[in-house]
């Protein structure tokens, strides 16, 4: 009798806890294009790809768009490590497309602000288009 009932209570929590990880959200559209950023500062391109909707993968399977970016990047050193802090400035998220703006200063003082256009797909979200927005916060010559 005691068995049965730490089976069924070992049953119902392992149940509970299939039911928990099956509704759970994952993380929300201005988390999602913070990582995307911060992956492209420090070039982790398995984390693009990951991220990445099939629009900006290239058309490729992981493991080729990871080669073929390490190549290009391994080519113009010094592109890795610009950013000194990575903000959000607005989030716009219905239930299935988001727009996220991010803010990044970077280490020379300048300022870069993107547009990240994010869907959500079997219940997660991935950035399908990226663009570069203007900015007003260029750095001044003195």
């Amino acid at each position: 009798m005691v068995t049965a009932l730490v089976a069924g209570a070992v049953l119902f929590l392992v149940l509970a806890l299939v039911v928990a990880v099956a509704r759970d959200p994952g993380p929300p559209p201005g988390d999602v294009a913070l990582a995307y950023e911060l992956a492209w500062d420090r070039l982790d391109f398995e984390t693009l790809w990951s991220l990445s909707g099939t629009e900006l993968r290239d058309d490729r399977p992981k493991h080729d768009f990871v080669d073929a970016k390490r190549a290009a990047y391994d080519r113009a050193p010094g592109l890795a490590g610009l950013a000194r802090h990575v903000s959000l400035d607005d989030v716009a998220a219905g239930t299935d497309v988001a727009v996220v703006r991010t803010r990044i200063e970077l280490t020379d003082g300048g300022v870069v602000r993107n547009e990240l256009r994010l869907a959500r797909r079997d219940g997660s979200w991935q950035v399908v288009a990226y663009e570069l927005r203007e900015s007003s916060d260029a750095p001044t010559e003195a």
